[in-house]
């Protein structure tokens, strides 16, 4: 009989070793609910506040808690480390406060007894806000989403990239776009009651087809009322939002021009960047988040090949979604034992808004089946697209003035790869800030003219949706 039980024991070790230790995430997060694009600078809602704020527990409750179901080796539970963070958003004001919203929830006030230093004089002083902690979001311009993007009318023209800005307005010109936009054309006109005093009936089309839904779903978030909203039935709504959906897209991602996702290029270079300081400093740097606009994702979702998963991965992510890369390893750890490269893999997750609301679920990237890659093959993969270093970003851009003036004359043997090896260290963060040095310089002096040239379209305030906007009274609307 003992024989028996010990045989039993003996079979499980290998479950219990097998136990799978989480060594660090990134996670790539769109911001909460804002207000209407019509006028800028566009704002984080209470709704928004919320959903970022809800998405932040959702992920301590993942990885931080001392009962979290996922926990982060070595992480600090309860009063934050701010070594253990890498935290980052592009200088808007949306995507800064979502970031700081998200933080709220990720590490709450800690009160009155975490939250209280005694000094060397015998007093004690508590932290404000019932143990507030205070955590820096860094407001970098090489962030994968431009700077000011949720301003800014076309996210294209914040990438400062000059041969994806070319490409995504070849679209234009596509017989693809010219059939979907005189099909749709009737269609438009149907709702025109619904948008007319701010889309004219020239611009009633899909040309605008981000524009027109999101007028349309800020609207019915907000607005008590909307103008003819009888016309407005969820057929119509859910095809304002498909036609969207095609038109972002096709902007943000061509599999025959892979410059055309130059965000989601640059932000899978800053994934690799990430959790490879995650592997060489044996998780004392565990977490990686960064808030950008939907086009990062729908680019990073092109070229990690997730439409092949489901087409739902070619629609506008909705607000607060999120993207994680765990990971993972099987092998024992501990402050002596680390796992080596060949020991560890990664896990992709998404979450189609807010997490607290909606599963986190995983799914395979690069066309496998697996849901979880060794490490090796993720950075093989990643680095088919990723672009990290300033070189290789001024040739493939074909950039040549400004900082690409010198890094196209002097990179020769520079191109490729993002990351050398799993082993390397990855892209250092003074490239990463190089580059975005160029796209800021490249973004002020040309962004208001493309603005002009493609755009072609007034806005008004939701507030008066049910009004007429005068030329002089329009502003333009931002799409992220």
């Amino acid at each position: 009989m003992l024989a028996t039980q010990l045989l039993f024991l003996s079979s499980l070790l290998p479950l219990l070793q097998a136990q799978e230790t989480v060594l660090g995430v990134y996670i790539f997060h769109r911001h909460g609910d804002r207000t209407s694009k019509n006028f800028a600078p566009t704002t984080l809602t209470d709704l928004g506040y919320y959903q970022v704020h809800a998405a932040g527990d959702f992920y301590r409750n993942r990885y931080i808690d001392a009962n979290a179901t996922s926990k982060i080796f070595g992480i600090s539970s309860d009063l934050v480390k701010n070594s253990q963070l890498s935290v980052e958003a592009p200088v808007d004001t949306v995507l800064q406060t979502s970031a700081a919203g998200f933080l709220q929830g990720l590490y709450p006030p800690v009160g009155v007894t975490l939250g209280t230093q005694k000094l060397a004089n015998g007093t004690s002083v508590e932290a404000p806000l019932g143990g507030f902690q205070l955590i820096p979001v860094n407001a970098v311009a090489s962030a994968a989403s431009g700077a000011n993007s949720e301003n800014s009318q076309w996210l294209q023209g914040q990438s400062g990239c000059n041969n994806a800005i070319v490409s995504s307005n070849d679209y234009f010109f596509s017989q693809e776009y010219m059939t979907e936009l005189n099909k749709t054309m009737d269609f438009y006109h149907s709702v025109l009651p619904v948008v007319n005093g701010t889309f004219s009936l020239a611009q009633d089309n899909f040309k605008n087809a981000y524009l027109i839904y999101d007028l349309v779903h800020v609207s019915q978030i907000h607005n008590s009322s909307i103008p003819s909203d009888n016309l407005l039935t969820p057929q119509t709504v859910f095809q304002l939002q498909t036609l969207a959906d095609n038109h972002e897209y096709n902007l943000a991602f061509n599999s025959s021009e892979p410059i055309r996702a130059i965000a989601g290029s640059v932000l899978a270079a800053q994934i690799i960047q990430q959790l490879n300081v995650t592997i060489t400093g044996k998780s004392k740097s565990q977490i990686g988040i960064q808030f950008g606009a939907y086009a990062s994702f729908l680019s990073f979702f092109g070229l990690a090949q997730l439409p092949k998963v489901s087409d739902n991965f070619t629609g506008i992510v909705d607000y607060a979604s999120s993207m994680t890369f765990e990971l993972v390893t099987n092998a024992t750890v501990t402050d002596t034992s680390y796992p080596s490269n060949d020991q560890i893999s990664v896990r992709f997750l998404f979450s189609n808004g807010t997490a607290s609301e909606h599963p986190l679920t995983p799914y395979p990237l690069f066309g496998q089946s697996e849901t979880v890659l060794p490490w090796n093959t993720f950075v093989d993969q990643m680095n088919k697209f990723a672009i990290g270093n300033q070189a290789d970003w001024c040739t493939k851009c074909g950039n040549s003035t400004g900082v690409c003036a010198s890094a196209t004359s002097t990179s020769t043997g520079a191109s490729g790869s993002t990351t050398s090896s799993p082993s390397a260290g990855g892209i250092s963060k003074a490239v990463a800030g190089v580059i975005g040095a160029m796209v800021t310089l490249a973004v002020i002096l040309g962004v208001e003219a493309l603005i002009m040239l493609l755009a072609g379209l007034r806005v008004v305030n939701k507030k008066r949706l049910s009004g007429r906007a005068s030329p002089e009274s329009a502003s333009a609307v931002a799409k992220a």
